[in-house]
């Protein structure tokens, strides 16, 4: 399968490229590492890829990065969504969006 690295091709599929998956699995490691998360999922779309993260599979998930090529010249390519829907962070870069996780910036409650 090929990685997309901006908008889809008509009647394509958007995907995280391989720097992006290894940003986004550097953090669920260290998340699943300090016990509060326990799966993740991928999914690609026609508009945005999702990386959701659970802390119990059969569960809603907790947060979802989404990234929406389409937005990247306006709000930014990249948003943090919460288990609401309210996006906690949105912007041009992944880093700068993953910040949110951040020790002490974020705690997670049941």
């Amino acid at each position: 399968m090929a990685l997309e690295s901006s908008s889809a091709p008509h009647g394509g599929v958007v995907f995280f490229e391989r720097r992006e998956l290894d940003q986004l699995m550097r953090l669920y490691g260290r998340m699943v590492a300090a016990g509060e998360w326990r799966d993740y999922g991928i999914a690609g779309l026609s508009e945005s890829a999702v990386f959701s993260i659970f802390r119990h599979a059969a569960e809603a998930p907790l947060y979802r990065v989404e990234k929406r090529p389409a937005l990247a010249r306006k709000q930014g390519a990249w948003a943090v969504y919460g288990q609401g829907g309210q996006i906690l962070k949105r912007g041009h870069e992944l880093a700068q969006v993953l910040r949110v996780f951040e020790k002490g910036r974020f705690a997670v409650v049941d």
